[in-house]
């Protein structure tokens, strides 16, 4: 937030990349990336649950790197990059990650699913062919509380298979 002045209202303007579009919001200095995606931009598919980083459904990406939006003020993201599982959904169908969870029963009630999807996404970025050990090391900071997590892990090494 190097030039960033606070307005009379209490909002300071904080500009970043979401998803490949330049976006400017005013925001409060107390709030989360993760509120401000959600409410101020729309961008529901970034979830909010234990709201302290513990169970991972609030991942998006910054800078290409993951991260919990719950953790972070909006106000530290000026001049960065942010990635939410919209911003790795074509426009039509799924990408190859999303299409391999639902070949490979990853699916489950979906709470978590955009956290998982982008966690893979940036797995396989720096591992194009992980192990079981890799994959679930990976996930270890994303929380399902409806899977085993063994679908997960077969729609990742699936996914890494079919991109070889």
């Amino acid at each position: 937030m190097s030039d960033a002045v606070i307005s009379a209202s209490g909002r300071t303007p904080v500009r970043m990349e979401v998803n490949g579009v330049a976006e400017t919001v005013y925001v409060e200095p107390r709030w989360l990336l993760s509120d401000v995606l959600r409410h101020q931009l729309g961008l529901t598919g970034t979830h909010v649950g234990c709201e302290q980083g513990v169970c991972g459904v609030c991942t998006v990406l910054l800078d290409g790197v993951l991260v919990r939006s719950c953790l972070l003020f909006a106000v530290q993201v000026d001049g960065h990059r942010v990635t939410t599982i919209e911003g790795v959904t074509p426009d039509e169908g799924l990408s190859p990650i999303q299409a391999s969870f639902q070949r490979h029963h990853g699916l489950q009630c979906g709470f978590c699913t955009p956290a998982m999807v982008l966690t893979a996404e940036a797995l396989l970025r720096t591992h194009p062919n992980p192990s079981e050990a890799d994959i679930r090391d990976a996930f270890s900071g994303n929380i399902c509380r409806c899977t085993g997590y063994q679908f997960i892990v077969d729609a990742i090494r699936g996914c890494s298979e079919e991109e070889r």
